[in-house]
């Protein structure tokens, strides 16, 4: 078995199999991947909520919130659509097909995304997956279903995005990318 460019972290014994050692790794990187999410503690915190003040304030908040809980607010829209599927066998299949697809291209990824030699933002992915999981769900002839999904979970995040106060976010200095620590006090670490 070659593995291209990687370097094996375990090596299986001989009496266990292949299978059982991808799905242990698979599980780690699930939860590696899943890790990048707020927790929903975090998310829904009820001293946290308030309306804003003004227009300005609110896309502010909308901007900050989508891009702190950018993994969290997929996940509800996902979801919502995987809801709203139930009563759609075909599409469900499809819409479970897409996410073993969103799996290994979003969420399991260990290394960052190279196509043609160029490097792909995680944005991007995220987008193309989304845009390319809608076409191929409307195919399936769901559509009024599909839409009206869609059009719920954006309003859900939006109306989430816009409540949710923005103060409290970038509580530790990782969480900030290091927004935090000014010029002039050194470093802790």
């Amino acid at each position: 078995m070659t593995s291209y460019g990687t370097i094996p972290t375990s090596s299986s014994p001989s009496g266990t199999p292949v299978n059982l050692e991808y799905i242990s790794r698979a599980k780690e990187r699930l939860k590696a991947g899943l890790g990048t999410r707020r927790p929903w503690r975090e998310m829904f915190q009820l001293r946290s909520f308030n309306l804003p003040k003004s227009f300005r304030e609110a896309v502010a908040r909308v901007k900050t919130n989508i891009g702190y809980f950018r993994m969290n607010y997929a996940i509800v829209v996902l979801l919502i659509l995987f809801l709203s599927l139930l009563w759609h066998p075909i599409s469900l299949i499809v819409f479970i097909a897409m996410m073993a697809v969103w799996l290994f291209l979003y969420f399991l990824r260990d290394e960052p995304l190279v196509i043609f030699g160029r490097l792909i933002n995680d944005r991007v992915v995220l987008i193309v997956l989304a845009v390319v999981t809608i076409v191929v769900l409307l195919l399936t002839h769901a559509t009024t279903n599909i839409l009206v999904s869609l059009l719920i979970g954006v309003v859900v995040v939006l109306i989430h995005a816009v409540v949710r106060k923005t103060d409290d976010l970038f509580a530790d200095d990782e969480a900030a990318g290091g927004l935090l620590r000014s010029s002039g006090v050194p470093s802790s670490s």
